[in-house]
This record gives structure tokens, sequence and C-alpha cells, in this order.
């Protein structure tokens, strides 16, 4: 089958050319602006000699030239390694590398550690993005403007939909990051059966804050957006005041976001801020609190926050809460359309319903990866018996939704009893005086492991640690509540706000 996902681009353009497709600041592109941009980059890039298959690392942020660069790439038949701005420059030459990239677009903020990662992974080729007015660039790079050489804008490339269309590296936490082949029929698939879950409509506006060169920024808001001929709005990075800005400004209706993003909206005054076009928050990447989503929907009437559940390997979406009367929460939902989700234990046994029966979540299904990128041990360890093992516990109840327990690796095995940090950080979240709480394991020469919490306190208030531990203990069994409890001025988040456990431990 003949298929590639630039499609999308080009079909809501022939449908809309004028509609905007990106507002950013004080720029806007239309749908046809930039089908024809991307168009022509294809073009360059096919008349740099690059070929069907080859890989070109991208590391941006949320600009116009992340969208023209992605469809480009796409267009010409070639693949996207999409690369955090933030890396640094061995772990540039690490991902450039390990995926064989032949070239590399970044931006000018992060141009000097990038050419160095470039040079050191053997001198690839390196185009800077620069803002209006500024040229400045590491000597031996080349100005991305360069890359829109091409007169036309060539016809798509037809591609098998089995073909890779992204290979997305998975943060690592075991080991060296992998790199995940996401293909053109996954990402197809994925993008259209989250967009029909929660009722897209084209006239939605969503705001794009999330990393798009995260899985949740690229698959569920970009891919879901341009594949409905929605209008996002890009916001180069999160911070709370930007972001109200924009969607009073832009009358955003979807709000994409991790939990941390709705604990500072839960904490702002937004008595003098509209933010009644806001309809539905998709949250994902972390579990939620339930205190949370209430706080959330109380304060802003009329907007619901579903929460979701997936991974970079399953092209974000996997399963899902679809609206407010059928959602639990605290649950993320039910598998989406054509996946299969099951609950095992340590032997790929099925367990059946229950909280009492905890297991790892295996997927089998359309939104699957094809493969860890030259890695087939890791591949075949990952896809046992067909299903791929996530590393997630959860349990199901007997209507079919899933609960997430914790990560395997976070899990907590204190003198014997398992202790999932999840449940700890719910407590803590309902506390008056916590805003954010993450909950880990440490050695512990008696007990195998004790269980400590990491708190920030909320604007004004106070709180002391031995106040949070005679808090958790009147509310968990004694083997659960926290010994020791830190109290820290920020956690450690990742590019989408996700709390690094990994290093708090």
């Amino acid at each position: 089958m003949s298929f590639n996902l630039a499609t999308m681009l080009r079909e809501s353009a022939k449908a809309h050319p004028d509609k905007p497709l990106m507002h950013v600041m004080d720029l806007s592109f239309t749908y046809a602006q930039t089908d024809e941009i991307s168009g022509r980059l294809a073009s360059s890039l096919l008349g740099l000699g690059l070929e069907r298959g080859d890989k070109v690392a991208v590391q941006l942020p949320n600009l116009p030239q992340f969208l023209f660069t992605y469809f480009g790439i796409l267009k010409a038949g070639l693949v996207m390694v999409p690369l955090n701005p933030l890396l640094k420059a061995p772990e540039v030459a690490y991902h450039l590398k390990d995926s064989d990239a032949k070239l590399l677009v970044t931006f000018e903020m992060f141009a000097e550690e990038a050419f160095k990662g470039a040079q050191e992974a053997g001198g690839v080729t390196t185009y800077v993005v620069n803002l209006p007015g500024n040229d400045a660039r590491p000597e031996g790079t080349k100005h991305y403007d360069e890359l829109y050489f091409a007169d036309d804008t060539r016809d798509i490339v037809p591609l098998s939909a089995d073909d890779t269309a992204v290979l997305l590296y998975t943060s690592g936490t075991t080991g060296k990051p992998k790199g995940a082949e996401l293909t053109h029929f996954q990402l197809f698939m994925n993008c259209t059966i989250a967009g029909e879950l929660f009722g897209f409509e084209d006239d939605d506006i969503g705001l794009a804050v999330l990393p798009l060169f995260h899985v949740f920024g690229l698959s569920s808001v970009l891919n879901t957006s341009v594949r409905f001929g929605g209008t996002i709005v890009l916001v180069p990075r999160f911070e709370m005041e930007p972001v109200i800005d924009a969607i009073e400004k832009h009358k955003c209706t979807i709000f994409s976001g991790v939990p941390t993003m709705y604990f500072t909206l839960l904490a702002m005054d937004l008595s003098k801020r509209d933010l009644s076009s806001l309809r539905v928050g998709v949250s994902g990447g972390a579990a939620i609190p339930g205190e949370v989503i209430k706080g959330i929907e109380e304060k802003l009437p009329g907007f619901v926050v579903l929460e979701g559940y997936g991974l970079s390997e399953s092209a974000s979406t996997t399963t899902f809460n679809i609206n407010a009367e059928q959602r639990k929460v605290l649950s993320i939902g039910k598998p989406i359309w054509g996946v299969e989700v099951r609950i095992v234990d340590e032997n790929d046994k099925e367990l059946p319903p229950g909280e009492e029966h905890v297991g790892e979540i295996v997927i089998r299904g359309h939104n699957i990866m094809k493969g860890y990128y030259k890695s087939p041990e890791a591949t075949a360890e990952a896809m046992r018996g067909g299903w791929f093992h996530t590393g997630d516990l959860a349990y199901a109840d007997d209507d079919g939704f899933l609960f997430i327990v914790d990560r395997k690796k976070d899990l907590v095995i204190r003198g014997g009893y398992n202790v999932y940090p999840r449940e700890i950080e719910e407590v803590l979240y309902a506390h008056p005086s916590i805003a954010e709480a993450a909950v880990i394991g440490k050695p512990d020469d008696k007990l195998g492991e004790e269980v400590v919490a990491v708190i920030t306190v909320k604007p004004g208030e106070s709180v002391t640690p031995e106040e949070v531990i005679a808090y958790c203990k009147e509310r968990l069994a004694a083997y659960k509540y926290p010994r020791e409890v830190r109290i820290v001025d920020a956690l450690p988040m990742g590019p989408t706000g996700k709390i690094l456990k990994k290093e708090l431990r």
C-alpha cells in the first residue's frame, strides 16, 4: 500500500488553503503556505543528494521551521529524527551516530553545542535556524534559509505504509536512549483515532506548548490538528503567563499538557483572565492526581480534563477517557480502537480484573512501533510473544478501565511489601500546603528500601516534614507512609515537565 503521512497536510491545504495552520507570536502561516514551503524544502533536501529512507535530525523548539522541516522531510521520503534542543554535544553526537543522520537542523541558541556534536559524529552537515534580524552562527554551519533554494515543490514521494517516518529516541531510563521506528501508517492511525475520540472539530484551536520533538506534542497535538484541519498556537517554552496570553488572544479550545502544567494553572490567579474558550484538556506523560482535575474543573467551568496514556513506542495514545460522562477520574481510560491491552504477571499470564491483581501493561495493535533501530535484541525483549512490554504497572476494573499504579522501576519494596509511589503522591497532593510531590525509594539495610517523599510548598504556605509524615500516617497503611520528607525549592523536570525521579534518586 502506497502512503505518505504528509498527505494529511496536502489534503487539509486543498480543503481550506487560506485557513491559518499555525500562529506564533505575531506570525501566522496558512495551510497553503505551509504546504508550499515544506514542498520547496523537500525538493532542496532531494537536491542535496539525500535518498529515500535517509535520516535528518531536527533539534528545534516550537517554531514554524519545525513544521516546514517535518513535512519537508516526510514529503521527500526521508526519516525525521527529532532531538531535544537542550542536549549537550556528546548527547547530540550519540544520537546522530546511532541514527545514521545525514543532516542536522538546529536553532541559533543551541548551535554551538549542536555543531560540536555534529563534528564529533563525523562532520554531519548542520543548518542553523536564526531568528529574524540575526545571522550569527558557528563557523562551518550553514544558514537554514539555504534549504529553500529549490524553486519547485515536487510531488510527495510515495512510500510504503510500513516505512519509517520518524525515528524517536526514548528517554533512556535504562541504558542509552533507543530509537523507536514509528511508521507512516502508525502515526496516521494514532492521530486519526485520537482526534475522533474527543470529537476534534476543524474550528478547534490547540495550544502547542508541549515540545513537538516529544511524541505527545508531535502525534497528539501537531499531527491531530493537521489531520483534522485545525489551528495550533505555538508557544516555544512553558511559562504560564505567555501560555495564558496565547489562550486569551487566540481563543484556544484545546489544552494538551502534562500534570505539571495543570498544577501550575491551578495555582495561578485567573480571576482577571478569560479562559472561557477552553473546552477540553488532554493530560498525559505522567499520572495526574484526582485533586488537580477536580480543582481545575471547578476553577474553569465548562473545561473538562481527560487523561490518557501512551509511550514513544506507541506513537502517543494507547488508552483514553473519551468524555466527561464516561470517564473515571484517576483512570487512564480504555484502549483506543484497534488496540489491545492486557495486564500480565511476570510470566506474561493475563491477570483478572481487580485492585489486588497488579501487573505489567502489554500492548498489541496498529499503534506499536516497527522496532528499535539497529537493536534487534532490545526489540525482541520488548516485543515478547508479539506484545509490547511497557514496564508500567496497572490493574483493570470490572468495566475495563485501566488504572496505572506505577512504573516497574519506581516500585518501592519495603520489608517485602510492594509500595506504589503514585498512591502516596495522591495523598500528598490533597494536602493544602503541598504544590508538587514525588515519592521514591532509598536503600535501607533492614527493610531493603525506605519510602521518601520530596515535595515543594505552595507560595505563602508552610509545612514541616514532621507534619507531612503525620498527615500521611493518618491516611496510609503503616508500611506505606514516608519515613522521610524532603522539602525542596523545585523538583527536577524533563523537557515536557515530567518529574525526573531518576535524578531524585
